[in-house]
């Protein structure tokens, strides 16, 4: 094992080195070593990738489609997805300049975020959520302004999101809006959203939306900001959720042409183009599986209703999810406010693996995450478990 030059060690950009590293994946580490636990604690889905959508990247694999593409996606990609896009938020995106695929809707924050802050911008970001904004922000250098919706149902209202880019003054440049939200699963309806966008078109803010899980919503149609102010927003999504393909790491930008080339320079910088297999998957999901996601959906239904019911029993409080697979639930008062101390607990003596909710920013403390895109067995199993737990204290 190599030693480290000494006149090295103090390298290491200290920007850098002032955000923590992801604390979902370091809990979720940490309690992985626990003999015979449950996790649920990654939103990873445990369906597989469906099978047309697999034999299309066998074919990309079979007729040797190896080669380096173009750095921001297949054509016939990019006009797959500006073809979904015009269906279902119809907003009309050029194929040649406005969209970009990226290595999975995180990199597509990421480069969103590189290639339009300058030092000291601000980011509004209504909490709780999913902490990769607050260190994707901090690492393009601007400054997050968490903006804690626990008192609202967990969806920010216009008069808050007003009150907020006053308090910011002129640093103020954009919100950053995840729906369905995760970990709450909440979303926004039209109207909700009409009115956020009447504030944001005032103040003429940038919108950066995280539409990832718009495919898994369950008593409302989806309604994207995009819909309304297509000018002012960054549309980011990809087939990760959708389609169970986190594995394959596609994602997508969708904006006006003028905000785009530094975008598109961060991420050919970063990543030079995605993997030309995972494309073809795409677009054979995007042409011919526009239907795959209902089979998901209504089975993540069904995992929702049982896990609420259950919880609710045992003395959880949640607000229940619009969408997405994740429940954010307030600890029963008996065990204390502690979220971490809980959930190391449950992980110990229950064998079940929760992501504590402090992690998720402002108004996240005393709360729990947990998501049911598990197996209805393992669903069933963690209720027992908790039911265990509980009756014990």
């Amino acid at each position: 094992m190599p030693e480290v030059d000494p006149s090295l060690r103090a390298l290491g950009n200290q920007a850098l080195s002032r955000i923590a590293p992801s604390a979902i994946r370091a809990f979720d580490d940490e309690i992985s070593q626990v003999p015979g636990i449950i996790k649920l604690t990654l939103g990873e889905p445990d369906f597989a990738v469906p099978e047309h959508v697999k034999r299309a990247a066998i074919r990309g694999i079979e007729a040797d489609d190896s080669h380096y593409g173009p750095s921001k996606g297949k054509l016939a990609l990019r006009q797959a997805i500006s073809n979904y896009l015009a269906d279902t938020r119809k907003v009309s995106y050029d194929p040649e300049t406005e969209i970009i695929v990226t290595d999975g809707a995180t990199e597509a924050v990421t480069a969103s975020l590189l290639g339009l802050l300058n030092p000291g911008d601000k980011v509004l970001v209504p909490t709780p959520v999913f902490s990769l904004y607050f260190t994707n922000i901090e690492m393009a250098g601007g400054e997050v302004v968490m903006i804690d919706t626990s008192a609202t149902g967990f969806n920010l209202t216009p008069e808050r999101l007003e009150e907020e880019i006053l308090a910011a003054g002129d640093r103020a440049k954009a919100v950053m809006l995840n729906y369905p939200c995760n970990p709450t699963g909440r979303t926004y309806s039209k109207e909700e959203l009409t009115a956020l966008a009447a504030v944001i078109k005032k103040h003429h803010l940038l919108a950066i939306c995280d539409e990832i899980y718009s495919e898994l919503t369950y008593d409302q149609e989806h309604f994207s900001l995009a819909s309304l102010l297509p000018g002012q927003v960054i549309l980011i999504s990809g087939l990760s959720k959708s389609h169970a393909m986190t594995g394959y790491r596609l994602g997508y930008i969708a904006a006006p042409a003028e905000l785009l080339p530094n975008v598109a320079k961060a991420h050919s910088f970063m990543v030079t183009c995605v993997d030309n297999i995972a494309q073809d998957a795409a677009i054979e999901a995007l042409t011919n599986g526009l239907d795959d996601p209902k089979a998901f959906k209504e089975a993540y239904r069904r995992r929702r209703d049982f896990m609420v019911e259950n919880l609710t029993k045992l003395g959880f409080e949640m607000a229940v999810p619009d969408g997405a697979f994740y429940i954010f639930a307030k600890i029963p008062e008996k065990f204390g406010s502690d979220d971490f101390a809980f959930a190391e607990d449950v992980a110990k003596k229950a064998g079940v693996g929760l992501i504590p909710g402090s992690v998720f920013g402002k108004g996240s403390a005393g709360y729990v995450r947990l998501s049911y895109a598990a197996a209805d067995d393992k669903l069933s199993q963690v209720i027992d478990r908790l039911r265990d737990y509980v009756s014990k204290l």
